[in-house]
């Protein structure tokens, strides 16, 4: 897929919390491409859902005390803050709120 700052940052976040393997940015044509390597366990993907909730025609913005909570914390909620993008668990440490991009299980 055509790459941007931030797709990679979001792919970073999903290595962190061990949802993906890998993810690589390669220049095809002049044009940076990601590849991101996709984890399984037993056969079974490790990302089963992934959910967008903002989108383009309606932004959702939460504050830290709003901010969604996946499976009961077995999930995770991606959020962009002024101190650039984090999972919810980190945005609630450290106090911020900002647009919730996607969640993952």
């Amino acid at each position: 897929m055509p790459s941007s700052k931030f797709k990679q940052s979001i792919c970073q976040l999903l290595r962190n919390e061990g949802y993906i393997t890998d993810f690589s940015v390669t220049d095809t044509d002049g044009k940076p491409t990601l590849k991101i390597a996709l984890k399984y366990y037993k056969g079974n993907p490790v990302i089963e859902d992934i959910r967008r909730v903002s989108k383009p025609g309606r932004r959702v913005y939460r504050s830290k005390d709003d901010l969604p909570v996946v499976l009961g914390g077995l999930g995770v909620a991606i959020v962009s803050t002024s101190r650039g993008l984090m999972t919810d668990q980190q945005a609630r440490e450290s106090g911020q709120g900002g647009e919730v991009i996607c969640t993952v299980s």
